[in-house]
């Protein structure tokens, strides 16, 4: 069962920890570039980072919903249908991709004011975010036909186009933000153009024809139908990442009136190095769901149980490294973001509290796969919002009312450690049942077996 998680596994998280590192690799070109006024630049690329990926959130419900749709259809063996939704995904993914450009731009710095942004950090908040407004439909476009490549089964082309991404952002950062000196700017115009890059391979997947679905352009004008069912089903993924983004506006809002710019630029350090962790166990995940999938639809129950621990202790022992280098040495790994003592000082105290039930998130990321795949909707939509919203958002409410800066950074590993808590209620409850079913389906063998 290790071997089979492991292979369906790898290329989403090759693909996740590498997008993970060049978020890590932008966040410190852009805070060794600006020296004095890295904290206001970092802070910056915080405040900017939800917005963001609001667009993103509208990616992942197209890719998503339209995946969805292109399986099944190539399953039953409607090409034609197949070919529709693909047409359907690319022009919601233009039309939406504009349309959030022009809202973007056109209320930019109330925007910015939501999420947080102090005077200090706006000019470069803004700088950073009018690119990546204007890339918007190359977002769209990529982190969509990704999803749509996958579909077809074919996930290291995927995973390629995300290395592509990833690989030409770390190349062009460096050129922009140092030898053309733009600074933040610089950082956004690396980043759409790399992601240009990706989409551009990617699409070429389904233009030159290397699918099962190939892209023809009678059919870009949007089915209703199809337009419908591909909202429904990508409506929950899209939820949770604007919950993500709305979760930013009071955990900035309450960084900006406690700490300061600092605190703000001290979270986005500590949320980026973060993703180096969870990224890769999200790819743990991706490969465990058709495993459970394939297992509880065969009736195999002992097997999914297997399938979930196994993924449980890789998830545990992914994490394990990470939280010992985050919670022992936080001060050098603050420094190597920015020069600034203050940060380095204030980064490693949060840091230290934010990591503190880092080892057991795994239960939060398996626990909600594991209803994703035995086609529960409601406890995996329910798992997937606890976190932020259930847990996390009263406690940065009601917390540092009591314990000022330290009760905003408390209440990650509370939400956390609480979100963990419900997730192993749920699977317990879940493994359960399996024990009972596969009693039954023992027995039942036993009975025909005679």
């Amino acid at each position: 069962m290790g071997k089979l998680l492991f292979k369906l596994s790898a290329p989403s998280i090759i693909g996740m920890l590498v997008y993970a590192f060049y978020n890590v690799v932008d966040t410190i070109f852009v805070g060794r570039a600006l020296g004095e006024e890295s904290v206001s630049g970092i802070g910056g690329l915080v405040i900017a980072f939800p917005i963001h990926m609001l667009a993103m959130g509208i990616a992942i419900g197209l890719g998503v919903g339209g995946s969805s749709i292109v399986s099944r259809a190539l399953g039953s063996k409607e090409l034609h249908r197949a070919e529709k939704a693909l047409g359907t995904v690319f022009f919601l993914g233009v039309f939406l991709g504009l349309a959030y450009s022009i809202i973007g731009l056109s209320f930019i710095e109330p925007l910015l004011k939501l999420f947080g942004a102090t005077p200090g950090i706006m000019p470069y908040a803004r700088s950073y975010l009018e690119i990546i407004m204007a890339g918007s439909v190359v977002f769209t476009l990529g982190i969509a036909s990704e999803d749509l490549v996958r579909a077809e089964g074919n996930a290291r082309y995927a995973m390629f186009g995300m290395l592509l991404g990833a690989g030409l952002n770390m190349v062009l950062d460096p050129i922009f933000i140092f030898g053309l000196d733009m600074g933040v700017r610089g950082a956004a115009i690396a980043t759409v153009l790399a992601q240009l890059a990706s989409t551009v391979f990617l699409l070429r997947y389904f233009l030159a024809g290397k699918g099962s679905v190939a892209f023809k352009p009678q059919l870009l004008v949007p089915d209703s139908s199809i337009s419908k069912e591909v909202v429904a089903i990508g409506i929950g993924p899209f939820i949770v990442e604007a919950s993500n983004s709305v979760m930013m506006i009071f955990v900035n809002n309450a960084l900006a009136t406690y700490g300061g710019d600092v605190s703000i630029a001290a979270f986005g350090i500590i949320h980026r190095l973060l993703l180096l962790i969870f990224l890769p166990m999200l790819g743990i995940s991706f490969g465990l769901q058709p495993i459970v999938g394939y297992n509880y639809g065969a009736k195999y129950f002992s097997r999914v149980v297997e399938s979930v621990k196994v993924a449980l202790k890789v998830s545990t022992l992914f994490s394990l490294p990470g939280f010992l280098v985050m919670f022992l040495f936080p001060s050098p790994i603050i420094h190597i973001f920015s020069p600034d003592p203050e940060l380095t000082a204030a980064g490693a105290r949060a840091m230290r509290i934010v990591v503190l039930i880092l080892p057991f998130i795994g239960f939060q990321l398996v626990g909600t796969t594991v209803f994703q795949a035995l086609g529960k909707p409601k406890p995996a939509f329910f798992l997937s919002l606890a976190r932020q919203l259930l847990f996390l958002l009263p406690l940065v409410l009601v917390l540092p009312g009591f314990y000022g800066l330290d009760g905003v950074w408390a209440a990650f590993p509370i939400s956390d450690f609480l979100a963990c808590v419900l997730a192993a209620g749920l699977l317990g409850k879940e493994y359960r049942k399996f024990e009972k079913k596969e009693k039954k389906r023992e027995k039942l063998q036993i009975g025909l077996g005679n």
